[in-house]
């Protein structure tokens, strides 16, 4: 298991941590969260001894982690790592070997993960003839050849198409399902509304919210009504409680209280014309960070 726990940072007169605390267990696929500036990256690289706290502790199964853990780690940075201008497979073995492999394992190991990846026909280019998203690709491979105790990858999704959204997903996935701890930060919250059951929101360097994704959306004091009419006058749904986030003749979406009295609401709106589409949900996971956030 990876802890952090009360880890602080400044830079100058820049906070990057204050107090950050939160633990990744083994077999879990964690989303780590947080706007733009708000100690992502710091936190994650204090795993891999590139930033040192200025206090607190790093620790992975309760024990200071060494070089030589680390070898057990991955890690993806959100920058590239990787020489442009090498060969894929050849810097994916040079990289295994670094981690320990043999050159045949890590042979075998490169041939049969740019292959998972879509890659195989792209050994011998260069990295800097793909694309941007097949980059990232290659970045992911590195992290991931050596089978990882732990995964640590900032901003993997960047650059990828909903194709490579899904396959990364399912790489990840089955690396947490192996038993690995997997930890990786987005922005791009239906992506890990959909991949993760827990995430861990970081603002101002301190951790604002944790837990499960269900959870946390059902305890949010908001829920958003949507409803769809046929034949209402103009202006019906100003008799609607809440506040409009979108509103026409014809549809509204509302942020009303948890509490309120849905079957008086749906008694009032069948009074005002053809129901078409009516829903009540809590709010979605990039919503709940909105809310967070915005505190």
């Amino acid at each position: 298991m990876l802890e952090l726990r009360d880890l602080n940072k400044t830079y100058g007169s820049v906070t990057a941590l204050d107090g950050c605390s939160f633990e990744i267990k083994r077999g879990s696929l964690v989303g780590f969260l947080g706007p733009n500036g708000a100690g992502k990256t710091t936190a994650m690289r204090s795993v891999f001894g590139l930033v040192t706290p200025d206090s607190g502790s790093v620790s992975w199964d309760g024990r200071p982690i060494t070089a030589s853990e680390r070898l057990r780690f991955g890690y993806m940075p959100e920058q590239r790592g990787l020489y442009p201008r090498m060969q894929i497979a050849q810097q994916l073995v040079y990289f295994g070997r670094l981690h320990g492999l043999g050159k045949a394992e890590a042979s075998r190991l490169t041939a049969e993960l740019l292959d998972e990846l879509g890659l195989a026909d792209r050994a011998k280019d260069r990295l800097e003839e793909l694309s941007h998203g097949n980059q990232q690709r290659v970045q992911l491979a590195t992290a991931l050849l050596h089978n990882p105790e732990l995964l640590v990858l900032d901003e993997p999704f960047g650059g990828l198409d909903p194709i490579g959204v899904a396959s990364l997903s399912g790489l990840l996935q089955a690396r947490a399902a192996s038993g690995a701890a997997v930890v990786f930060s987005s922005h791009q919250l239906d992506v890990v509304e959909g991949l993760c059951e827990e995430v861990v929101v970081i603002n101002r360097g301190a951790v604002a919210l944790e837990g499960n994704v269900r959870d946390l959306r059902s305890s949010s004091q908001k829920r958003y009504l949507e409803v769809g009419m046929r034949g209402a006058e103009s202006g019906w749904h100003t008799s609607l409680p809440g506040s409009p986030l979108v509103a026409s003749d014809h549809h509204v979406r509302s942020v009303v209280d948890a509490d309120v009295d849905l079957p008086t609401v749906l008694a009032a709106v069948n009074e005002l014309g053809t129901i078409t589409d009516f829903s009540f949900e809590p709010p979605t996971l990039s919503e709940v960070f909105r809310e967070v956030v915005n505190r």
